[in-house]
């Protein structure tokens, strides 16, 4: 049996014939990145290729960098090896990682969502005989609601927390989940105020997209200018003594674990929005459907119960080990006050 064209080793997914790594989790000479969050784009590789719009995403999060971007569908060749970015629709940036060596054609998925958010592009199934897929919400319970109706809902919460004189605080992801809110906030029902890291962030992707104004927290920033309008903070956050200048808050939070109960409860906050940015059950099963591949490698989330369920309907469909993360309040980071 031939050795397959990725391999999963204890640096990441590695390309023998072309010695290069696809999102690795330790250093290593070449490296191909399919998005900016922290569990796939780490530190200390010699040099870094991606699309061009993650360019200044892993640069602002990675500092002095090696990194040179690429299109959509641009083709780099490494010893014989055919690599391309496609549309993960994660977030800003986010790439699917086509390898295609002696007719083999492998994609890796990296985290995506198949809905389109009118803000990372859209998502599109690349044909290939092996994909590499996530699957942090691989379960039949989650299916998400068209994103339009929870952004409705948000902008309805927050309204009527300023009718009663309380600040609405939104917990979200500095990268990704909180630019998706932001597109979707109503700016005519208050302010929007910003915790440090999501403004810096924001800063970085604001010539890629339109978004509404922000205003950044500081130490000077009052009590009584917060009042009834809505902050967009980070998952780390809550429960900080950055936090308290809020009261009287509601606070909330916006993401695919949201759809548990009991989810609330166990994260402490008023209200949670499902909103994801990774594939619900549904949306796996028919991307997968539509690469039209017959080996289907699942990673982090639900591997085992999605590669049995795959496995059932005829796949060749196995479980392999990495160090991604999914959607957890581990994978944002603190960049400020």
């Amino acid at each position: 049996m031939e050795k397959p064209l990725l391999e999963f080793t204890d640096k990441g997914i590695y390309c023998p014939p072309a010695d290069v790594y696809l999102d690795p989790w330790r250093p290593v000479k070449r490296a191909l990145i399919s998005h900016g969050h922290a569990d796939h784009s780490r530190p200390g590789h010699q040099e870094y290729i991606t699309h061009h719009r993650n360019v200044p995403i892993i640069r602002h999060r990675l500092g002095n960098i090696r990194v040179s971007g690429r299109d959509w569908g641009e083709v780099t060749t490494v010893n014989g090896v055919r690599f391309s970015f496609h549309p993960a629709g994660h977030i800003i940036g986010s790439s699917q990682i086509r390898a295609e060596y002696r007719g083999e054609v492998w994609v890796f998925s990296g985290d995506y969502k198949s809905e389109d958010d009118g803000l990372a592009t859209p998502f599109e199934p690349v044909r290939c005989h092996s994909f590499i897929t996530e699957c942090t919400f691989g379960l039949p319970a989650f299916k998400w609601r068209p994103q339009q109706e929870v952004l409705n809902d948000i902008n309805t919460w927050w309204r009527a927390n300023r009718e009663a004189g309380k600040t609405s605080v939104l917990l979200a992801y500095s990268l990704g989940k909180a630019q998706r809110l932001l597109r979707g906030l109503d700016p005519g029902i208050g302010t929007i105020y910003t915790h440090g890291a999501i403004e810096n962030m924001t800063e970085v992707l604001r010539p890629l997209a339109e978004f509404p104004a922000t205003v950044r927290i500081t130490p000077d920033t009052s009590r009584e200018a917060i009042n009834g309008n809505l902050v967009l903070a980070p998952p780390s956050a809550h429960g900080s003594a950055w936090i308290r200048r809020m009261v009287p808050y509601e606070i909330a939070a916006a993401s695919g674990w949201m759809a548990f109960r009991g989810a609330r409860r166990r994260r402490a906050v008023d209200r949670g929005f499902v909103l994801s940015d990774h594939c619900d059950w549904q949306g796996l099963v028919e991307s997968i459907e539509a690469t039209g591949a017959e080996r289907i490698i699942c990673t982090h989330g639900y591997a085992d119960i999605f590669s049995r369920f795959l496995s059932e309907k005829g796949y060749d469909a196995r479980t392999a080990e990495t160090q991604y993360e999914g959607e957890t309040s581990e994978n944002d980071t603190q960049e400020g006050p």
